[in-house]
């Protein structure tokens, strides 16, 4: 069997004597689309942010296709110990945040093609047809020549999922990628995420719209005070859930 894009064991993260994560486990088969919800510190955006390892962990493992991180040190000062490792599992975990981070002095197109050509040293012709592709799938293909401040926040996000495209990862994991919109431009960003999961693409996403999660996922995850509450396939977690915290969270976050 193939193993999956990314798998973690047991995994623990603190703040200093603030223990945010208390031993997680979380599976991302390729081309499953992993939904993480629960309320604000529940360490939804935590445990992504451990996945590409922008955030040291200080127990547990994490394997990216099989091949698992590896540490020095313990406690917290855990770190990864092959700095080789982290770049090449980082340039194939692309990462999509709620505020969009493109370059302000840079073209939408220039934003698009930065890190292939810099990070991966592709050829800037080839990667400028592909970036111009990625553009046209997100619905903004005529923007390539704008600057980030002449786009709406809609536009600016799926800029954003252009770019993380365009390093043609193994996964795409989304932290809150439309809490920043109104609702008419979370719904841009919304069809898109919908149109990337039925294409298969591998991805985690931490989000507060339970319709997405429940529209694009296989599997969802509530966490709850840093560990996992409930899982499991979204038509059972939405229509039957076990937990009374689940319940209760649904109930207030669910229209009736």
């Amino acid at each position: 069997m193939t193993a999956p894009v990314l798998s973690i064991r047991d995994l623990h993260k603190s703040y200093g004597d603030l223990e945010v994560l208390k031993g997680v486990d979380l599976t991302a088969p390729r081309g499953h689309v992993v939904s993480l919800i629960g309320s604000s510190g529940s360490g939804k955006s935590t445990l992504l942010r451990c996945c590409n390892l922008l955030e040291d962990s200080q127990q547990g493992e994490i394997s990216f296709e099989g091949e698992p991180v590896r540490w020095k040190g313990k406690g917290l000062d855990r770190r990864p110990a092959d700095p080789k490792q982290v770049t090449r599992i980082r340039t194939n975990l692309s990462m999509v945040f709620q505020s969009f981070n493109l370059w302000s002095h840079m073209t939408i197109l220039q934003n698009v093609m930065e890190a292939p050509v810099q990070v991966l040293r592709r050829d800037r012709a080839e990667v400028e047809g592909a970036a111009r592709g990625y553009l046209q799938k997100v619905g903004i293909g005529d923007k390539a020549d704008r600057y980030p401040a002449q786009l709406s926040g809609g536009q600016q996000q799926r800029a954003a999922i252009a770019r993380a495209l365009a390093m043609e990862p193994r996964a795409l994991l989304f932290d809150e990628p439309t809490s920043a919109l109104d609702p008419e431009l979370e719904q841009e960003v919304v069809r898109v995420i919908k149109a990337l999961a039925e294409e298969g693409r591998t991805m985690i996403l931490v989000t507060h719209d339970m319709n997405m999660a429940r529209d694009c996922s296989d599997h969802v995850i509530f966490l709850h005070q840093g560990l996992v509450e409930e899982e499991g396939p979204p038509e059972r977690l939405f229509s039957q859930p076990e937990s009374a915290r689940l319940r209760g969270f649904l109930s207030s976050t669910v229209p009736a």
